[in-house]
């Protein structure tokens, strides 16, 4: 390419119409000659794309236009609130101008391709040109049209996380414990950096867990961990199994975020609070002293009872914390059902009784029945679940797309 890009150079001084410039290492060839007219640039993206992204750099210009208001640059709270949503918009208006400059740059090269004189060295070359430019453009768009979906409000949160024992007995409890204190949750919020601490738990008889709650804190905890909301089944050959006979268990796992006291109104009323004696760890004042908090929500018929904490107020504190996740999730799951409902999406952060995954011990494969994918066990428990994470955001990335197409193009009314 060094040969040809040096031969073409040789020949330009023949054609003064064109120069060729170096831009970032793809060279691009330019017209200089002012008597012809610029080719009208027809927009290569789709129609709905083009309409949401003139309307999101309308509305850039529009905010930027008055935050050079007096009155605004005068008044910290107005201004602070017009530029975080400003900024929020940045990045796809800069996206979308270098979408259009670099449309611009391939319809010129187009039209010189189409110009008489042309050798054989120059139409290699601005073959390669449009090539370039053509991937390039690909490459905006798409990442424009992720750009342009709505983000979910509550993708930033921390979350407090439940695994409940679900069919399967004694199995059923042991396989929780393996899913959330044992392995998989615990790993996969050390990979992430995050930081994590029980909440509440219940001890299954024989191993593991009638249901274990943890809170997980750190970045963007719950845009990641909410796809994880659903049915877990395991087929394995328990521990309490003497015949060596594969049994199938299942676990829910609930994805809660957290609620703060202004976004959830509990009414002391609707609550019954007792306590009573914790064992376990934290010396003779947890025996002697009563710690634990059993607290019971009456229009709910939520239970939770703490212990975790080495005080009856921490604990009591806890319960409220996790009620409060609770009801907040019950408000989330409806609105979230709604939606469902209405674009009829397959991958989100469905419903309890959804069955999401299927762990298969004796293959050492794990099924996720939502993107039709396996993946390898061992590794999967020990937290590796990010490829399955990301296939769930861009498949519902994917739905969010379709229907941000139908949006537009349907007509109002």
């Amino acid at each position: 390419m060094n040969s040809l890009t040096t031969s073409f150079a040789a020949r330009f001084p023949a054609c003064a119409e064109h120069v060729l410039c170096n831009q970032g290492g793809s060279f691009a060839l330019f017209r200089t000659h002012r008597t012809r007219r610029t080719p009208r640039i027809v927009c290569m993206a789709e129609p709905y794309l083009i309409t949401k992204l003139e309307s999101a750099e309308k509305t850039w210009k529009e905010l930027s236009v008055k935050l050079a208001d007096p009155d605004v640059v005068s008044n910290p709270s107005e201004y602070q609130k017009l530029a975080q949503s400003m900024s929020e918009l940045d990045e796809v208006v800069s996206a979308f101008k270098r979408f259009k400059d670099c449309e611009k740059q391939l319809e010129e090269t187009k039209a010189l391709a189409k110009e008489d004189g042309i050798d054989a060295d120059m139409a290699e070359m601005i073959a390669y040109e449009i090539g370039t430019l053509t991937n390039q453009l690909k490459e905006l768009e798409e990442k424009l049209k992720v750009l342009l979906l709505p983000s979910d409000p509550l993708d930033s949160r921390n979350i407090l996380l439940e695994v409940r024992a679900g069919t399967g007995g004694d199995e059923a409890g042991i396989w929780a414990g393996d899913l959330v204190v044992v392995r998989m949750y615990q790993k996969y919020s050390e990979r992430n950096a995050w930081k994590f601490a029980p909440v509440s738990s219940s001890e299954a008889e024989k191993g593991g867990f009638k249901t274990y709650v943890m809170e997980v804190k750190g970045k963007r905890v719950y845009s990641k961990l909410k796809y994880e909301s659903g049915v877990h089944r395991v087929q394995r050959v328990p521990q309490t199994e003497t015949q060596g006979r594969v049994h199938t268990s299942t676990a829910t796992v609930a994805i809660m975020p957290e609620a703060d006291e202004v976004e959830v109104v509990i009414d002391p009323k609707d609550i019954e609070l007792t306590t009573a004696r914790s064992g376990g760890a934290g010396g003779q004042n947890v025996n002697k002293v009563e710690t634990a908090v059993d607290l019971f929500h009456k229009p709910t018929g939520i239970r939770i009872f703490c212990t975790e904490e080495r005080t009856q107020l921490q604990n009591r504190n806890r319960a409220l914390q996790l009620l409060r996740a609770k009801l907040y999730e019950i408000k989330v799951r409806e609105q979230q059902e709604l939606i469902r409902n209405q674009r009829k999406l397959q991958v989100g952060t469905g419903a309890r009784a959804e069955k999401i995954r299927t762990y298969n011990y004796k293959d050492n494969r794990v099924t996720d029945h939502r993107l039709k994918m396996n993946f390898e066990l061992t590794s999967f428990l020990d937290g590796d679940i990010e490829t399955a994470v990301q296939s769930c955001v861009a498949m519902e990335q994917k739905e969010l797309l379709e229907e941000l197409a139908e949006s537009v193009s349907t007509p109002a009314g």
